[in-house]
C-alpha cells in the first residue's frame, strides 16, 4: 500500500509556495523592459538577472548549513518575510544602479527562500513517492507560471510599475500568511544534530559530493534557458508579436499535464531516460522560438519547453535529493537552486554581451548549444554507469 502523499500540510506548503512563486515570477518578464525603459544598456538587462543570481548563490551555502540542525518553521517563513519587504523597494529604483543593487539583494531572499521550501517539502513526502510529489509540488511553481508573467505584463502594459509592485507584494503577504498555517516536519537526524558539533564550510555547503552530478547538468541547462527568460519579452516587441503571455500558458499548461507522469516515470524507472527526452524537447524548443514571427508558433514553443524545460527541473531534483543523505538535504536542495540560479544569472549575463552585436533570435539558436553539451554529459554518465537509459539509478 503506498504511503500517504496527499496530506494537510503537503497541500498547504504547496499553496503557500504558489503565492511565494506567484509575487516572483510576476516581476521575471516585466523587469528587462522597465530597466531598459530607464536608460540600461544590452549588458545592464543581462545584470538584471546575473545579480540577482548571483545573491541566490552566495546565500545558499549558509542556508543549507542552518538546515542541518534548524527547524523548518521559522526559516520559511523568515524567507518568505523578507522576500515581501524587498519587492516593495523596487519603485525606488528609477536609478539604474540602485535597481541594480536590490535585485541583488532580492537574490538573497529568493536563495533563501527557494532552499527552505523545497527542503520543507521533501520532509514531508514519502521517500518512497519522491519523484511523484516533487513534480506535484513543482505544480506549485509551474501554475504560478501560467497565471503570474502573463499578469506581469498585462499590467506592465496597462498600469504603472508601481502598481505592479503593490500586486506582487499583496501576492507575497498572502504567501507568509499561508506559509505560516503550516505543519512542518523536521528529520529526527536534523532534531538531534547540535549545532556545536557542526564544523561550517562554505564550499562544503554549497555542494554535496554525493549528488553534484544532477546538479551540473541543471546548471548547463539553465545556461541554454537563461536567454530565454531574459529577453523573450524584448524579442516579442522586435518582432511585433504581442500575445508573450502564450508562450507562458503554453509552457506551463503543458508541464502542468506531463510532470505527473513524468514523477511516476522517475520512481519506476530512474531518471535518465526522461532526461534525454526533456533536453530534447527544449532544443527543438528554443530553435523554433528563434524563428516565430505569430502567436502560434510562440505558443507551439512554449509547449515543447512545457515538456522539456518544465519537466526536466523536478525529475533532476528528485533525481539530487534521492541520492543525498537525509541530514544534507537541505544543502542538496541549496546546490540545486544554486544551479539554476547561476545558470540562468550566467546566461543573462552572456548573452547581455552578446545582444551587443546580433539578433535576439540568434541569442536563442547560440543558446541552444548548452543542450548539446547537456545531451553529450548525460549520455557519457550512461556510459560511466554501464547503465542503459531506462535503468533506474535512484538509490
Amino acid at each position: 500500500m503506498k504511503e500517504r502523499l496527499w496530506t494537510k500540510s503537503f497541500i498547504m506548503l504547496m499553496v503557500g509556495n504558489l503565492f511565494v512563486f506567484m509575487s516572483f515570477q510576476m516581476l521575471i518578464p516585466t523587469l528587462p523592459p522597465y530597466i531598459k525603459s530607464i536608460g540600461a544598456s544590452g549588458l545592464e538587462i543581462g545584470l538584471v538577472t546575473a545579480l540577482f543570481s548571483i545573491g541566490a548563490v552566495l546565500i545558499r551555502p549558509f542556508i543549507g548549513f542552518m538546515l542541518e540542525y534548524k527547524h523548518r518553521k521559522h526559516l520559511v517563513l523568515i524567507g518568505a518575510v523578507i522576500l515581501f519587504a524587498i519587492t516593495i523597494l523596487y519603485p525606488l529604483s528609477s536609478i539604474v544602479l540602485v535597481f541594480l543593487f536590490i535585485r541583488f539583494v532580492h537574490g538573497l531572499a529568493w536563495g533563501w527562500s527557494t532552499t527552505v521550501n523545497g527542503t520543507a517539502a521533501v520532509d514531508v513526502i514519502p521517500f518512497s513517492r519522491l519523484g511523484e510529489g516533487m513534480g506535484y509540488f513543482g505544480l506549485s511553481n509551474t501554475i504560478a507560471y501560467i497565471i503570474a508573467p502573463s499578469l506581469g505584463i498585462f499590467l506592465y502594459n496597462v498600469t504603472t510599475f508601481t502598481n505592479l509592485i503593490v500586486i506582487s507584494s499583496i501576492l507575497g503577504l498572502i504567501s507568509v500568511v499561508l506559509l505560516a498555517l503550516v505543519h512542518y516536519r523536521t528529520p529526527e537526524a536534523v532534531i538531534n544534530t547540535k549545532r556545536e558539533n557542526l564544523k561550517f564550510s562554505y564550499l562544503g555547503s554549497l555542494v554535496e559530493k554525493s549528488s553534484w552530478y544532477p546538479a551540473f547538468i541543471t546548471f548547463i541547462i539553465c545556461l541554454g534557458y537563461g536567454s530565454v527568460s531574459t529577453f523573450i519579452v524584448i524579442f516579442g516587441e522586435e518582432k511585433g508579436i504581442d500575445q508573450i503571455f502564450l508562450f507562458y500558458i503554453l509552457n506551463a499548461i503543458v508541464a502542468t499535464v506531463a510532470r505527473p507522469i513524468t514523477g511516476k516515470w522517475f520512481d519506476e524507472k530512474g531518471p535518465i531516460g526522461m532526461i534525454f527526452i526533456c533536453i530534447f524537447a527544449t532544443f527543438i524548443g528554443l530553435w523554433l522560438l528563434s524563428y516565430a514571427q505569430t502567436n502560434f508558433m510562440l505558443a507551439a514553443a512554449g509547449g515543447l519547453f512545457g515538456i522539456g524545460f518544465g519537466c526536466a527541473l523536478p525529475i533532476l531534483q528528485s533525481w539530487t535529493l534521492s541520492i543525498t543523505p537525509e541530514n544534507r538535504r537541505g544543502v542538496a536542495n541549496g546546490m540545486f537552486f544554486s544551479a539554476i540560479d547561476l545558470g540562468i544569472g550566467l546566461s543573462g549575463m552572456i548573452f547581455g554581451a552578446i545582444a551587443l552585436f546580433t539578433d535576439t533570435e540568434n541569442l536563442f539558436r547560440i543558446s541552444s548549444l548548452f543542450l548539446i553539451i547537456a545531451i553529450v554529459l548525460t549520455m557519457a554518465e550512461v556510459r560511466k554507469r554501464r547503465v542503459t537509459p531506462k535503468e533506474r539509478i535512484v538509490s
